[in-house]
């Protein structure tokens, strides 16, 4: 059984959140037996939370794991699993919310979802289930209908919690200014090479966790960066606590107060992302990662910008924080 215990966070709907969870996009995906495994082993070594999407296209697996870990003895009851998924674009409308997290609560085999993310602050024409090639394809987006929609899934029960993904603070605020029910959380790309300052203070006052997406800087994906792995700030701290880049990376989101979404399909790394809990970084460590690491959005997501969208700008797309 697993020898680590992860702190969790009391979201503003009162759920228990654990800090670190474990992330289910990858590409290539691998086949469902294999990704299975991976999230039984994932659960063996002490991961209870876990972050999936309609459009990672492993929602299945996790559910199969899920029920295998039941099964075992791994864990005991559903609500031990802290289950995040998200609504993908082309679902973003108010008459499709509702049986999007129904579909998505069919491939997990679950009753609920523990926190349900709009994925993204826009709305692609149905079909499009990636983030690439959708040039003419985005449709207006009726944001304050679909977190209405969004909120019916919460007071269904279907989703405990609810939030957004990649939202920048006006987008937030035009959310706030008529929901019922607050986003809980705000999963955003943040890293030490993407620290998200702005975004953070102003989730702070309003009282939105920020989860933090990428928080090794997705290197080896098409859109990532070697910015955080090939940190020689980084480095330096490693090697002087004895640490590898990536715990000196995730401690450092642990001690902003934000979760980390981490994806390491292999065993080992799996166990060492979560060990960063038991020491702690200095004033001079968090003093060199904030003024000594060049700071550069990994993922700007220039498919979204067109002059016939809504989106004309990557300052229009991330509310000036480009």
């Amino acid at each position: 059984m697993c020898d680590v215990v992860v702190p969790e966070v009391v979201l503003s709907t009162g759920e228990r959140m654990p800090l670190i969870g474990m992330g289910g996009a990858a590409s290539p995906l691998p086949p469902l037996d294999v990704l299975t495994s991976i999230f039984l082993e994932a659960i063996e070594a002490g991961y209870r939370h876990f972050d999936t999407a309609a459009s990672y296209g492993s929602e299945e697996a996790l559910g199969r794991a899920i029920a295998k870990a039941l099964e075992r003895g791994l864990v005991k009851i559903r609500s031990d699993i802290f289950i995040t998924t998200k609504l993908w674009c082309t679902d973003a409308h108010p008459g499709l919310v509702l049986p999007a997290l129904k579909k998505s609560l069919q491939r997990l085999g679950l009753e609920y979802v523990d926190l349900y993310l709009i994925h993204f602050p826009a709305r692609l024409k149905e079909g499009n289930e990636g983030w690439f090639d959708i040039k003419g394809k985005i449709l207006p987006f009726d944001m304050k209908g679909t977190w209405e929609a969004m909120e019916e899934c919460s007071k269904l029960g279907l989703a405990k919690s609810i939030g957004v993904s990649n939202f920048g603070a006006k987008k937030l605020s035009q959310i706030l200014m008529h929901a019922a029910i607050p986003p809980a959380v705000n999963q955003v790309e943040m890293n030490v090479g993407w620290q998200q300052e702005k975004l953070r203070a102003y989730c702070r006052e309003k009282g939105i966790h920020v989860s933090a997406w990428s928080p090794l800087g997705a290197n080896g994906a098409s859109w990532g960066s070697l910015a955080v792995v090939e940190s020689p700030v980084l480095k330096e701290i490693a090697i002087a606590r004895g640490k590898t880049v990536a715990q000196v990376a995730l401690r450092w989101i642990y001690e902003r107060g934000a979760s980390a979404i981490v994806k390491s399909f292999n065993k080992e790394r799996m166990k060492e992302n979560l060990h960063i809990l038991d020491w702690g970084l200095s004033q001079e460590d968090s003093d060199k990662i904030k003024l000594q690491i060049p700071q550069k959005r990994g993922c700007p997501c220039y498919t979204f910008i067109s002059e016939d969208g809504p989106y004309k700008s990557l300052d229009e797309l991330w509310d000036g924080d480009a």
